[in-house]
């Protein structure tokens, strides 16, 4: 049977701008056994040339086929739902690229959709044009609910603030696209062509990874070089199948993986 992975980047395969040890000679493994895998992120500011340029900074070398993001989700998401639909955009590159490969057209007045990313070049008077359009009658999409590390100095207000804000303008929760919404799960799987009892998930956070995967019934890997902490995890009512310090620690075969054909 085949048998592949879905990797979330930061706290797996890299801490900000340092590679987690081990994490190189793991992708090239990977690679060398060819086994499918694909970076799933819920970053949507990069486009997937970014992102392969900055693994490649840290010594990785991967291709398109090794990357999925939260914005390809979403961009997915919508030409489903509305083939050649519109959509006023909070956001940067790789969403406002990825909307418009799927064939929707971005405008400023009367959108089916309000979509919101990751970003530092929207102002509050686009926030508040978003929360008149949500208002109106716009559909209200949000690529991830990740949290601001909530660090003195960081350079992004985090895209579950600036939500917030919106559905507490509006009164209407947003539709969120990304990990661990089945939305995402799910399309990140089919990118890669896996079916679900093929498709292991690697991540260092339990909300979002990892739930993520136990919702959709794939196997899970919890490693420790990101956020989550071993002594907090008996808090949650799920659990990863595998608990590892780092995906140095990983050997293939995986004991849950039947390779038969």
């Amino acid at each position: 049977m085949r048998q592949g992975l879905l990797i979330d980047m930061d706290g797996v395969i890299y801490s900000g701008e340092e590679l987690i040890f081990g994490a190189d000679k793991f992708i090239k493994k990977l690679t060398d056994d060819g086994i499918p895998f694909t970076f799933m992120t819920n970053n949507s500011q990069r486009t997937s040339l970014e992102v392969i340029r900055k693994l490649k900074g840290l010594g990785i070398k991967v291709d398109k086929s090794h990357v999925y993001t939260s914005a390809m989700a979403t961009a997915k998401f919508l030409s489903d739902q509305s083939p050649n639909g519109t959509a006023y955009v909070l956001g940067e590159g790789g969403l406002l690229s990825s909307l418009h490969e799927h064939g929707i057209t971005l405008v400023n007045t009367d959108p089916e959709y309000v979509v919101l990313g990751e970003g530092r070049n929207f102002t509050l008077e686009m926030v508040q044009r978003a929360v008149d359009m949500i208002l109106a009658g716009a559909k209200f999409i949000t690529t991830n609910r990740d949290p601001s590390p909530k660090k003195p100095g960081w350079n992004n207000l985090g895209i579950a603030a600036t939500t917030a804000m919106i559905e507490e303008a509006t009164g209407i929760k947003a539709f969120v696209t990304g990990k661990p919404s089945p939305v995402m799960m799910r399309s990140a799987r089919k990118f890669l062509g896996l079916e679900t009892s093929e498709t292991t998930v690697i991540g260092d956070t339990m909300e979002t990874d990892i739930q993520g995967g136990v919702q959709m019934g794939y196997k899970t890997i919890l490693v420790l070089s990101g956020i989550a902490k071993k002594e907090t995890l008996g808090h949650y009512a799920f659990k990863p199948d595998m608990i590892t310090s780092s995906v140095d620690e990983i050997k293939f075969p995986l004991t849950w993986w039947n390779t038969k054909k």
